[in-house]
């Protein structure tokens, strides 16, 4: 009997991050572009010269406002024709107020492009900005407030960045804005806020997917080039500073049965030589169900569900400083919260004493970087990485070498990085929970001074 032969596996592509080429429309807006044939959902992230720190003082939360109505409609359309359009196109379309930047993320299928970018480009030209919208953005912001309160995990990340930062840091206040600030926002501050810092010259737009047979200069000029407005010099970001003097900050929920924990200091940002190390360290720390932490506060002692270290960006210069934020979170229940710090603690200790194992690095390296054909396989993950780049002043060929560094560093290298990342003595603790319960405990750790708020 004859046998179809066995079908041998073929050589392997290497793979490496999309380069994007660049361009620039007569209006002044840089354009970078990256043809991925055959993925055929294209995605167009535009990125705004609008930090919250430009907010006018005492309006914190107008960059958010504004960032909502340009997704609600234009000028010409009201809130549902333009959702009804968008519809129609097959697109969506997001926007987010953050630090470095206010961002208007599009997706739209390839044969509905021109539809979709001409809709995008009639937002950031002449968004709808009526009294009544602006009112009820407001609205549904106070409203928010509320709930973000009683979350644990948000109080905890409030609390943090009002520790860490100075009061007259935008950093240490809430992205969107507080009960107070909010109130006073109206149509005019939202108007002045677009007027002033919403321009062509300053912004960039990442187009990712399949641009087959795609004039797209043309296209965009036609479209996003109909935006014009005034030249200006781009925001100058000032530096990042935080005091992470090693203490602990209670925020007290009577009776709440778990303990919402958040440990957290500042630390180097991707412009640092040491990132890729820090991130391939936090990762063996924290990173995955079988890291440090979670293999002793979740497997050994059951203490959490989990637990999470990471590193995340805060705010980058165009000269390349930049600061990041470097935490440590989780949940567990009240009566654990002492015995999980301390356990924390002494993990963080014998890091710093015996560093990490081979073992630990080479499946940090298989994961992170075994990981990123399928974590880039969308255009959305690949223009959302590219519009990071922008915001953070990066090279557009960062990534690619990112994950070169990754797969060449050695165990020794990424210890020295997380172990620098989380020194013990320098940490802010937030602690979401009863203080009538885990206040005294928590005191006898001697991790730092204790202060117990209000929720």
């Amino acid at each position: 009997m004859d046998f179809h032969p066995q079908p041998q596996p073929g050589t392997p592509t290497p793979w490496a991050f999309p380069a994007p080429e660049r361009l620039t429309l007569a209006n002044g807006l840089t354009v970078l572009h990256c043809h991925r044939p055959g993925q055929q959902l294209v995605a167009v992230d535009v990125v705004l010269d609008a930090p919250l720190a430009a907010e006018p003082e005492g309006l914190d939360g107008v960059a958010s406002i504004l960032s909502r109505a340009i997704s609600e409609g234009t000028d010409t359309l009201t809130a549902e024709e333009f959702a009804a359009e968008l519809e129609r196109a097959g697109a969506t379309l997001d926007t987010h107020a953050d630090h470095p930047a206010l961002r208007v993320s599009l997706e739209v299928p390839a044969s509905r492009l021109e539809r979709g970018l001409t809709l995008l480009g009639d937002a950031l030209r002449v968004p709808a900005l009526p009294t009544e919208e602006i009112e009820r953005l407001v609205a549904n912001r106070l409203d928010e407030i509320v709930h973000e309160q009683a979350n644990p995990s948000r109080r905890a990340a409030k609390a943090l960045y009002a520790a860490l930062f100075a009061d007259d840091d935008r950093l240490s206040r809430p992205r969107a804005g507080s009960t107070d600030s909010v109130k006073r926002i109206d149509r005019d501050a939202v108007k002045a806020f677009y007027d002033a810092h919403l321009r062509p010259s300053t912004a960039t737009a990442v187009v990712v997917g399949d641009l087959t047979g795609v004039d797209l200069a043309a296209l965009l000029e036609s479209t996003l080039g109909r935006w014009t407005g005034e030249s200006v010099e781009p925001s100058v970001h000032g530096p990042v500073v935080a005091d992470d003097t090693g203490r602990v900050v209670i925020v007290d929920r009577p009776g709440s049965v778990q303990t919402q924990l958040l440990i957290g200091r500042i630390g180097p940002d991707r412009h640092d030589p040491e990132w890729a190390a820090q991130v391939l360290g936090i990762y063996c720390l924290g990173g995955t169900l079988t890291s440090r932490l979670d293999r002793v506060l979740r497997e050994e002692k059951g203490y959490t569900y989990g637990v999470r270290a990471f590193a995340q960006p805060l705010r980058s210069a165009a000269d390349g400083s930049g600061r990041g934020l470097l935490a440590i979170s989780g949940s567990v229940d009240t009566e654990s919260t002492a015995p999980a710090l301390e356990d924390t603690w002494t993990i963080l200790r014998t890091l710093a004493a015996e560093g990490l194992t081979d073992a630990e690095r080479e499946e940090a390296v298989q994961f992170l970087v075994g990981v990123a054909p399928l974590k880039y396989e969308t255009a959305g993950s690949v223009a959302a990485t590219l519009a990071d780049q922008v915001e953070q002043y990066l090279p557009d060929t960062y990534q690619a070498e990112f994950y070169r560094q990754l797969a060449e560093l050695d165990t020794d290298t990424a210890a020295r990085a997380v172990i620098a990342a989380f020194p013990p003595d320098r940490l802010v603790t937030v602690l979401v929970g009863d203080a009538s319960v885990i206040a005294e405990p928590v005191k006898a750790l001697g991790i730092g001074d204790v202060t117990v708020i209000a929720n």
